[in-house]
């Protein structure tokens, strides 16, 4: 099997190759099509769902409306849409992508040719209402977006995350909403925010689960390894290669293949995994048979993939195929409120219980966990609390216990109390003006809306309503900071 040579008539060549920036509008600028889902309290999803229908031909009357990433169309029982009673279609004729820039459509080397309103075409966007022919059937091409609105979520894990802020709680709403789409999908986020976690997720609640996901590190790899852990090899391809090996895509198949840190994949190899998620196939090393492939691709860099592409240290092309959905996760300074949460799992689990007996975070060592920045952010805060456990003894973990770099810079940012009054009345006081705090900026965000404040900041609105009578809030006056 081998990639049809593009015709001189074709509408677009082969976007993994040369053509693909004709047909963008020269103030389109990278990522413009893409869609990142930035969290906010609330997430608009927009979902890209295509109706094709045959309107005349042996087939007349047959449609099919398909969120997936590709459709295909032809004369076998495998297509998406058959044309069971066309004998002039292909087995398989053609299929329809769904890219960041459009849904492309590709003839698969069919005997008769794929035509796009009268013109034989190898590729070619299509737009509304476009017209395909496909041996003696015809069929027209509808796009539907809509647009979902994502609260978040009520529960405060999912996947082994934990979170009550709203805005891993967004996570998790997103997380249900993406999983059952099979696109693909690129995940975003500093190191240690959790991305290989929400990859997991994603693959195990989606028509994949019950597959392999094979996860691949392209940061951890030597450079000169790399094209044979992603595609393969075959015995005796280069020195140490004493067996055959299949590689990731192929392990993956039928399931999920997980790239971590994309962005540090050498420039060269990036066509090669481009040409395997156009194409469905890889090649092994030294082989020279076309293996088909099934997978969904999910990636995650801690890099800003639009300025590496505007450095040339990334391609366009891949960064467009990849990134149907971009998904970008908070740093742990940006949801403190959770760093509560996440030690009393872990301290409440059974391995560390069996271990290190029960233990508990004194107030004034969470104040100082609670004030340093996490620049490694849960993973960071994770090798902390193995750190304490190790050397600190008896039930609670005390200032001391935390290591310097987290005191010292808590230090800096000291909590605004008043050290002149009592213990328990400064408490009081720093947990009145925390609350005070907390409701009226979740309230501005709101616009003074109670019930949609109690769903983001996942209290009863009875409580909300307590609080704005405790501090004489006016919440209908409140706008957005």
């Amino acid at each position: 099997m081998r990639t049809p040579e593009p015709h001189p008539d074709d509408i677009l060549t082969n976007p993994g190759e040369n053509g693909l920036d004709s047909v963008v509008a020269p103030d389109a600028g990278v990522g413009a099509g893409t869609e990142i889902l930035v969290l906010e309290p609330r997430a608009t999803l927009k979902l890209r769902k295509c109706r094709v229908q045959v309107t005349a031909g042996p087939d007349e009357g047959r449609s099919i409306v398909s969120d997936k990433e590709r459709l295909r169309c032809g004369a076998h029982p495998t297509n998406d849409l058959v044309l069971a009673e066309d004998r002039t279609a292909s087995r398989h004729h053609f299929e329809i992508l769904n890219t960041e820039r459009g849904w492309l459509l590709v003839d698969l080397n069919s005997t008769n040719g794929t035509f796009l309103e009268g013109r034989r075409v190898e590729r070619a966007y299509l737009s509304a209402g476009a017209v395909v022919r496909a041996g003696s059937s015809v069929l027209s091409f509808t796009p539907i977006d809509e647009e979902v609105t994502v609260e978040p979520d009520r529960e405060g894990e999912l996947g082994g995350m934990v979170g009550q802020s709203v805005h891993m709680r967004q996570v998790f709403a997103l997380i249900k909403k993406i999983a059952p789409l099979d696109v693909s999908v690129i995940i975003g986020g500093e190191t240690g925010t959790g991305k290989e976690l929400v990859a997991r997720a994603i693959h195990e609640r989606s028509s994949r689960g019950k597959g392999p996901l094979v996860v691949l590190d392209c940061g951890a790899i030597p450079p000169h390894l790399i094209e044979s852990e992603l595609f393969g090899h075959e015995k005796g391809a280069f020195t140490g290669a004493v067996t055959e090996r299949p590689g990731a895509f192929e392990r993956a198949h039928g399931g999920t293949i997980f790239l971590d840190e994309l962005g540090e994949l050498r420039l060269d190899l990036q066509p090669k995994l481009l040409r395997v998620l156009e194409n469905r196939e890889v090649r092994r090393v030294g082989g020279n048979d076309v293996l088909s492939v099934d997978c969904r691709v999910i990636a995650a860099t801690n890099r800003d993939l639009v300025k590496e592409i505007a450095a040339g240290h990334f391609r366009e092309d891949l960064f467009f195929r990849l990134s149907v959905i971009h998904l970008q996760l908070p740093p742990l300074r940006e949801r403190r409120e959770d760093i509560p949460l996440i030690l009393s799992r872990a301290l409440a689990d059974p391995e560390v219980l069996a271990r290190h007996g029960r233990k508990h975070i004194s107030p004034e060592a969470l104040a100082l966990l609670m004030a340093y920045a996490w620049p490694g952010n849960v993973r960071e805060l994770v090798n902390v609390l193995s750190h304490v456990l190790a050397f600190s003894e008896g039930e609670e973990v005390l200032p001391e216990h935390l290591p310097a770099r987290v005191r010292g810079q808590a230090r800096e940012l000291p909590l605004p109390f008043n050290e002149h009054l009592t213990f328990k009345d400064a408490k009081e006081q720093l947990l009145e003006n925390f609350e005070r705090e907390y409701i009226t900026r979740v309230l501005s965000r709101c616009e003074g809306n109670l019930s949609r404040a109690a769903r983001e900041s996942g209290l009863h609105r009875k409580s909300i309503e307590r609080l704005v009578k405790k501090y004489q809030l006016d919440a209908k006056g409140m706008k957005p900071r």
